[in-house]
């Protein structure tokens, strides 16, 4: 799964980076993001404005907010056929920006649990691919939500979890994000692990264990990259 990462380049990295989004004059950087929490999301129909979506997706049709704190991730194997997602899949695609990522590496001796920030090699800022909704509670105000597509994990991320979030390059964006309904096939061959080679990781403290702690040194390296 993917629960927990990072947000921290300043504007002008991100207008590089992302020259055909809308950036916002408030980009504070993020250095340990969790579930639940507002994240910068640029969804389809929206003209490419980054906006502040809710982590955690919650289905149009559910009665309780509270379902989003278990749909944080969804499997990109399974997308087209759970009810949760299979809609959103359809129609309601988004990215969501990060500079980096966290997952906790087991060791199989010890049974200890290391976090690792793995990131881009050039340290420029990526994006997730994700889903979105739109909910409303029962006084009738909107909430968006998301929840990231997770994936087979490459050669890098094997060494460290099962799984990754699906990274999108910047050339598959207008496919992604393409206005109306897609079917499901169309858009599956996206939904494959990043290339390890253009990819880091290295151990971080366990600062990064609590969401309290929302500090530049959660993201620090405290040993040798893998």
């Amino acid at each position: 799964m993917c629960g927990r990462y990072s947000l921290a380049a300043d504007k002008t990295t991100f207008s590089m980076t992302f020259p055909d989004f809308h950036i916002p004059d408030a980009l504070p950087p993020r250095f340990n993001i969790a579930p639940t929490q507002p994240v910068h999301v640029v969804a389809n129909n929206r003209n490419r404005e980054i906006e502040l979506f809710h982590w955690g997706l919650i289905p149009y049709w559910a009665k309780e907010r509270s379902i989003g704190n278990k749909m944080i991730n969804a499997r990109a194997e399974t997308l087209a056929e759970k009810p949760s997602f299979k809609h959103a899949f359809k129609r309601r695609r988004c990215l969501v920006l990060v500079d980096g990522f966290y997952e906790w590496q087991r060791d199989q001796v010890s049974k200890t649990k290391t976090p690792m920030h793995i990131r881009m090699k050039s340290g420029r800022p990526f994006t997730f691919a994700g889903l979105w909704e739109s909910w409303k509670d029962e006084d009738g105000v909107p909430l968006l939500s998301c929840t990231i597509i997770t994936t087979e994990p490459n050669e890098l991320m094997e060494k460290i979890h099962n799984r990754m979030p699906v990274i999108l390059h910047s050339d598959d964006y207008d496919e992604w994000l393409s206005a109306g309904e897609r079917p499901p096939e169309s858009l599956q061959h996206l939904l494959m692990p990043y290339e390890a080679d253009e990819m880091t990781a290295y151990p971080v403290s366990k600062l990064v264990n609590s969401p309290v702690n929302e500090l530049p040194e959660c993201m620090e390296p405290v040993g040798e990259e893998l």
